[in-house]
């Protein structure tokens, strides 16, 4: 991925500076985004936890996604993906909280929610906002766009 570890440790430097934290919430990524901060020296001052939550069950139970968002919306949607980062930044007293839910495939697509539709959630302690997006490629390539975009749009954010 380009460039990712050394936006990666931006953010660190920033969030450390501004002594304000972060975590995850990761489905189809299964815990690519916090792997990239844990590869960076400093991560333990910024990093407050991360939950890979990929069966609708823990999604519920850990992040309190409701039953009725996953049954209406599905747990690729910008609902859950809106409950999962409330449930992470409160179950982790984080500042940042970042989420993501979609189809990395090569399974799983429908015609409604094609492969590489993802859900990419940031909630930070002014806004919250979740993104769509349609990536192209197999799974692993599904997986590192979405984790890139994430980190992405966390440096916009934080005007890095």
């Amino acid at each position: 991925m380009k460039n990712i570890n050394k936006t990666v440790e931006k953010i660190i430097q920033k969030l450390t500076k501004e002594q304000q934290t972060i975590s995850f919430a990761e489905s189809c990524t299964g815990g690519r985004i916090v792997a990239a901060f844990t590869a960076i020296s400093g991560a333990s001052a910024v990093l407050h936890g991360s939950c890979i939550t990929y069966s609708n069950d823990i999604k519920h139970q850990w992040l309190g996604v409701s039953k009725e968002v996953l049954g209406n919306y599905g747990a690729v949607s910008e609902p859950c993906v809106s409950q999962m980062l409330d449930g992470i930044q409160k179950m982790a007293g984080s500042d940042y909280a970042i989420a993501v839910s979609g189809i990395a495939g090569p399974t799983g697509g429908t015609e409604l929610k094609p492969v590489g539709t993802v859900y990419i959630g940031l909630k930070t302690p002014f806004s919250k906002e979740v993104f769509l997006c349609h990536f192209d490629g197999p799974r692993e390539t599904v997986q590192e766009q979405s984790t890139q975009f994430a980190i992405e749009k966390l440096a916009e954010v934080l005007e890095i």
